[in-house]
């Protein structure tokens, strides 16, 4: 068994972030649809912008509203306007295809990469 990459948002800018929350990275329904992240499921995220890495777990947000929210204590390290990148793994015996995309500045769909 390996782990391997599954599901990968490139490019998407924070719209916001709260310190003040439980913990996590909220994502426009309609990106993780595209990739097949499921809300509550682990993933990495790395920050282009200033190099951090950090895994916490994806909550839904609203559909198409373009938001990428980092909540909690990694509101410390990812910052409003930073550009990172939120990737998904599967643990499998069997090569997979991800699903990867590149999103533009307001975190709408560009294409599949």
């Amino acid at each position: 068994m390996r782990w391997l990459l599954r599901s990968k948002i490139h490019k998407a800018t924070v719209t916001d972030v709260d310190l003040n929350y439980v913990g996590s990275i909220g994502i426009d329904k309609a990106l993780i649809e595209k990739v097949g992240i499921f809300p509550g499921e682990k993933v990495l995220v790395v920050d282009n912008t200033n190099g951090t890495r950090l895994e916490t777990y994806a909550i839904e947000g609203k559909k198409d509203s373009g938001k990428v929210v980092v909540y909690g204590a990694a509101s410390r390290l990812i910052k409003k306007g930073d550009e990172i990148i939120v990737m998904g793994f599967e643990l499998t015996d069997k090569p997979i295809k991800a699903k990867s995309i590149l999103v533009d500045k307001n975190n709408k769909f560009v294409r599949f990469l």
